[in-house]
């Protein structure tokens, strides 16, 4: 028996019959397992993929919608919807999604998706139940970012006042030369970096805003809808007594707040609008002058007693060529406050939205400096005429009405106008006529420099400026506002509610504010005429001028001197800075070659550093807890390296990634 079991357990150890079957059973728990595993696993990989697919075109659509300016809360629905409708066969209900938006409209930021994925195992719960376990749901989290490329636009308000012609301290040549060579200088660097910028339109645009006393807005503007060709703004006439022009043939009359010329003596050109731009088209000067044979006719200048004639000239009819005097030039003047500290877009008149609509006073008016006081040309041909009586007036150009006796309305008169300057008038001196104070380049609206067209074309704008005039930087700067806006006048720049996108206006200025008072007056004018007209004359029938609209108590009402205009200039420039970054403009500020130990000058900085906006990226020095000043205090000899540290910030302003 003992040997029999002892058989039997050899036997059994040796049999290997049934053993895969065994093993099969055994190892079936693991292989299941494995199994369930591999499928889930791919699953996970699956759908994990699909929701980051599903994360990245959400991602990118919303950052989409958000630099055409959709709100918070449409962005953050439009992204859900997005995200959704690409997850394919992913349940939308296993996903959660989180966005997150940059938290200033301006100057790019990230958008940032994050979703959740809870993916349920197919197999595993099984496999699990196996051993004796429970398996629980798979959760995944993935996010997606979009940096916003910033996208530039550059106005560069540019002195080109009289100075400008000085030589820069400790650099030995003039100071618009060195301005030209640092303007063009950071042109190049920000082009450069424009141009690997390809998926994007215009990502970097200049303009240039040449200033002096007034600023040039190109007279090929002259028929735009913002321009008053119409007479219809309150400061259009606040120089032309129109009522003076009373022939009972050949008269103006004002119909609907515009004045007419009127009567059978105008010939064809009865019923035409009297404004600025006709008084340019309707001063005429000889251009040809030639004696009529057979016209000789003797004229006695004196006679005897017995009534012959003892003294005589020869006088003779001509037949005369008439040619234009002169054109607008391109210049307007200063709005009226507060229109003249904002960029609010011109309404009114028959070229914009209609007459009797919108507010006249928003809307550009041409630069004419009146005529003042003084003779210049004989006006008959006896030789014996008293020769033109001049008065020192600052500019004038033209002879006045003989029917005027005082100096205002030797001034005001406006039948002077309509009678020839002939062909042997004395040359005018330089800067005089109806374009007196008008002495910059026009302006150069926004320009892709990211190509070789615009950057040519900038560049050549900024070596054809010149030096030439007195000083009004709030009226450059506002310019340069006006030049980024999306609305007109020039309407190249994004809409401010483009996120993603940074307006800046660099002004460059080389001393304080000026508006000239003459040496003589014999109008009683109280100033020069520049881009606020004459000082001397009340804005709309106040006796205020505009220069002094919105101003202080500080400023006197009726103070006439130089340093009460410089005074209201600078608290215009103060109301314009805050409201220009109040809506989002970066203002960057550069004093040349001023002097801290000039009183003039040093108000002049302080202000320009006032003015000026926080660095997003750098430090004040003395104070890192502050942002630094986008204000620059350079010299002749710096001017070059500071408009490379404008540069480097312009460049910190964009993203590239």
């Amino acid at each position: 028996m003992r040997e029999l079991w002892r058989t039997f357990r050899r036997d059994f150890w040796r049999d290997r019959r049934g053993n895969y079957a065994l093993m099969t059973v055994v190892a079936m728990v693991p292989l299941m397992g494995g199994v369930a595993m591999a499928v889930d696993y791919t699953g996970v990989v699956s759908e994990k993929q699909r929701v980051v697919n599903a994360l990245d075109a959400a991602n990118f659509a919303t950052a989409r919608r958000l630099v055409e300016g959709a709100t918070d809360d449409q962005l953050r629905a439009y992204a859900l919807d997005f995200f959704k409708a690409n997850l394919n066969d992913v349940d939308p209900a296993d996903t959660t999604l989180s966005v997150t938006l940059p938290s200033s409209t301006t100057g790019g930021g990230i958008v940032k998706l994050c979703a959740s994925l809870v993916y349920k195992p197919y197999f595993l719960p099984a496999a699990a139940m196996l051993i004796g376990r429970t398996s629980e749901n798979v959760t995944y989290s993935v996010c997606s970012q979009v940096r916003l490329k910033n996208t530039l636009e550059v106005a560069m308000v540019l002195d080109n006042s009289g100075s400008m012609s000085n030589t820069g301290t400790g650099a030995g040549q003039k100071r618009i030369d060195l301005l030209k060579q640092a303007a063009k200088q950071l042109v190049d660097t920000l082009a450069l970096q424009a141009a690997m910028i390809k998926q994007i339109d215009k990502p970097v645009q200049f303009s240039l805003v040449p200033f002096a006393a007034s600023v040039n807005v190109g007279a090929s503007n002259d028929n735009a809808s913002w321009i008053d060709a119409y007479g219809l703004s309150p400061i259009h006439n606040e120089n032309f007594a129109w009522s003076t022009l009373n022939a009972a043939d050949k008269y103006a009359q004002k119909i609907g707040g515009i004045w007419y010329k009127k009567g059978t003596g105008w010939g064809e050109q009865e019923g035409q609008m009297l404004t600025r731009f006709s008084l340019y088209r309707d001063m005429k000067v000889v251009t040809s002058h030639e004696r009529i044979v057979g016209s000789k006719r003797v004229v006695c200048d004196k006679y005897r007693a017995n009534h012959t004639c003892s003294d005589s000239h020869n006088e003779y009819d001509y037949n005369d060529t008439y040619g234009p005097f002169a054109s607008w030039q391109g210049c307007v003047e200063v709005r009226p406050y507060p229109y003249n500290v904002t960029d609010a877009p011109a309404s009114g008149g028959p070229n914009n939205t209609g007459t009797g609509v919108g507010d006249p006073a928003t809307m550009f008016v041409p630069m004419f400096a009146p005529d003042e006081p003084g003779n210049h040309w004989y006006i008959t041909q006896d030789p014996d005429e008293v020769a033109p009586k001049t008065y020192g007036a600052a500019n004038s150009w033209w002879n006045d009405d003989p029917a005027s006796t005082s100096g205002k309305t030797r001034q005001s008169n406006m039948a002077k106008y309509f009678q020839p300057r002939p062909i042997n008038a004395p040359v005018l001196s330089a800067g005089a006529g109806p374009n007196y104070s008008c002495t910059t380049t026009p302006i150069t609206p926004l320009t892709d420099v990211s190509n070789t067209a615009g950057l040519t074309k900038i560049k050549a704008a900024i070596d054809l400026m010149a030096p030439n005039g007195f000083t009004n930087v709030p009226e450059g700067m506002a310019w340069g506002w006006r030049t980024v806006s999306s609305t007109e006048p020039f309407t190249g720049g994004r809409p401010e509610t483009e996120r993603g996108n940074d307006k800046v206006v660099i002004v460059l200025t080389d001393g304080e504010n000026t508006y000239a008072v003459p040496s003589s007056d014999p109008a009683g004018n109280k100033s020069t005429y520049a881009a606020y007209g004459y000082t001397g004359v009340g804005y709309n029938g106040t006796a205020v001028t505009r220069l002094f609209g919105g101003t202080s108590s500080a400023i006197g009402q009726l103070n006439y001197s130089s340093s009460n205009y410089t005074a209201a200039l600078n608290e215009q420039m103060a109301t314009l800075c805050n409201n220009a970054k109040a809506a989002n403009i970066m203002v960057m500020t550069v004093a040349l070659d001023m002097s801290t130990t000039d009183a003039g000058d040093k108000s002049a900085m302080e202000a320009l550093k006032t003015c000026s906006s926080d660095s997003r990226f750098r430090k004040d020095p003395a104070d890192p807890s502050k942002p630094a000043k986008l204000f620059w205090n350079a010299t002749g000899a710096t001017l070059s390296d500071n408009f490379k540290e404008i540069a480097n910030e312009l460049s910190n302003l964009r993203v590239v990634s």
